[in-house]
């Protein structure tokens, strides 16, 4: 039955998909079987991903959830793809109550035993749940329930979506072919916990412990007697939705000290804690009337490992410093930039990024538009994006544009910079540079006492002729065929361009002209030979204008 219901579904998703899978088809062959490739615009692409998200949006809550997860993948997606789908807000109209009734009863037992005041009127709707209020003990409380029949349609559009990954990777090169299959492994592990309620309340109340200390963060207690693996119960906090600019201020809110709060915050916790919200957007944030930020919704959360917490904090402090070399390095340590990848050209991409980025105020730069650069960079070479650093890139645009909708003035770096100050990452990474520094001078001096000795050894044996090298080469085979070729084509070289000079010196134009002909025929064969080079050749191909032209489209 199930396997019935997703030939269905998949017959309704390729009717959805087609008219942009045969564009795709004709962007690498003009007439589908013959032809070359054409050349696709930015605003070409931009019509296609507003298309591709139409289809998203009437293919329901499993897609809905994949455009988000394709929005922090610039490896996967061109940077107009990614942009649009940032728009891809999780809220859906709620299902019947009906549905979420039964899934309450099935789970908890009869509403009137379980709840009293029980709201039937959803407050928020979402692509896998919804959220209801009601009280518990005298306690009021937010109820969130999953979406009746959900599992079984995920479990069909997920068997849909491997139905479709080996159509798709005939469309696509082999880098991009790899980094499509683990996003196909991410999103269904993903979705999977999302849909699976304890382990979202096992992640607040984590999130929630390491917070329980700081006045300015609210996280909302589990009631776990009325909880369950598709029935979530939550204390009930209202308070003012974060972007409500004119309700802030009628409170009296302090807009930029609230910013720099939240900053911190996810800093503390990508940083410090290693656990985080990974659902940042405005729905999920609320302020209280004593400025007291509110967290909701921890269906998407993630945890980040020592080592890459470790390389945040060196690419935040890298870009403080302005230190491409730093960055750069950085980023290959991540992951995220391939070691063969033509470093020159990524420095000018990341120079001219931050250039750009500052604009005419010298002190401020955003890291949001640095990050978007980096992406149209990751996509164009293309780089594969480990999946928790491409979750960690998301929480931090986001919050800096959410930062940025409170206080137009606000400075990430300097909030970043002074926040490592105070931990004493700064300090820490100063000491940890100059005992480096002094590991190599200890290692130097010995090297030094070492070294005489070896070399004297070493031409001792040359003397002596007992002295010998062996050499290895890479791909010997190929390297011994080329040469071969060069000498063949240098021989032959030589010998038309003599026979064309004892020619005309008997007074044989014509046999000299045959012969010169050969000789410019071997010649061009020559120079090709010493003019072609394997493996990845990267053209310098940004400038300041097309960065900023390309952010503008």
């Amino acid at each position: 039955m199930a396997v019935a219901r997703a030939y269905r579904r998949f017959f309704v998703v390729a009717y959805q998909f087609l008219p942009l899978l045969v564009a795709y088809a004709r962007d690498r062959k003009k007439y589908l079987l013959f032809g070359g490739p054409r050349r696709v615009s930015s605003e070409r692409r931009r019509r296609r991903a507003r298309s591709l998200l139409s289809s998203m949006l009437t293919l329901g809550p499993t897609f809905i959830k994949l455009g988000q997860l394709l929005s922090t993948r610039p490896d996967v997606l061109p940077p107009e793809y990614v942009e649009e789908f940032e728009s891809l807000q999780d809220d859906v109209p709620a299902a019947p109550w009906a549905g979420a009734k039964q899934v309450i009863e099935e789970d908890l037992g009869p509403i009137d035993e379980v709840y009293t005041d029980f709201d039937t009127e959803a407050i928020s709707g979402a692509s896998l749940g919804q959220v209801y209020t009601a009280r518990v003990n005298g306690q009021d409380v937010a109820v969130k329930v999953r979406r009746p029949g959900i599992e079984e349609l995920v479990e069909a559009d997920l068997r849909v979506i491997r139905f479709s990954l080996p159509i798709l990777m005939r469309f696509v090169d082999q880098t991009r072919s790899f980094s499509l299959e683990t996003l196909a492994d991410e999103f269904e592990k993903t979705i999977r916990e999302e849909m699976d309620y304890n382990r979202e309340r096992r992640m607040l109340e984590e999130i929630r412990a390491n917070f329980l200390e700081t006045e300015t963060v609210r996280i909302p207690s589990v009631i776990e007697s009325h909880s369950t693996r598709r029935v979530l119960t939550m204390e009930y906090v209202p308070g003012t939705k974060i972007s409500e600019i004119d309700d802030l201020d009628s409170l009296g809110v302090d807009r930029t000290s609230l910013a720099e709060t939240l900053q911190r915050v996810y800093l503390q916790m990508i940083v410090e804690d290693g656990v985080f919200h990974a659902d940042p957007h405005p729905g999920n944030l609320a302020v209280q009337d004593d400025g007291t930020i509110v967290f909701y919704d921890f269906g998407m959360s993630g945890r980040v490992d020592p080592f890459i917490q470790g390389k945040i904090v060196e690419f935040y402090m890298a870009i403080a410093q302005q230190d491409i070399e730093a960055i750069l390095d950085t980023l290959i340590e991540m992951g995220t930039l391939s070691p063969s990848a033509d470093r020159q050209v990524m420095a000018n991409v990341m120079e001219l990024a931050i250039a750009d980025a500052r604009g005419e105020n010298i002190e401020q730069y955003r890291v949001q538009q640095i990050v978007s650069q980096v992406e149209d960079t990751i996509y164009e070479f293309p780089l594969r994006l480990p999946p928790n650093l491409a979750l960690v890139l998301r929480v931090a645009t986001v919050v800096e544009g959410v930062c940025v909708t409170l206080d137009p003035d606000f400075d990430f770096i300097e909030v970043a910079t002074s926040y490592l100050r105070e931990q004493g990452y700064l300090e820490r990474g100063a000491r940890e540079f100059v005992e480096d520094r002094a590991t190599e001078f200890q290692n130097f001096g010995k090297s030094v006492v070492r070294v005489p000795p070896k070399l004297e050894s070493a031409l001792d044996r040359v003397n002596r002729e007992d002295f010998t090298v062996q050499v290895e080469l890479a791909d010997e085979e190929l390297l011994v065929n080329r040469l071969a070729k060069r000498l063949i084509l240098g021989l032959l070289f030589a010998t038309t361009t003599l026979s064309a000079s004892v020619m005309y010196a008997f007074n044989r134009p014509e046999g000299a002209l045959v012969a010169l002909g050969g000789a410019a025929v071997v010649g061009f064969l020559l120079w090709r030979s010493f003019r072609s080079r394997k493996g990845i050749r990267a053209t310098p191909q940004f400038t300041r204008q097309n960065l900023r032209q390309r952010r503008n489209d």
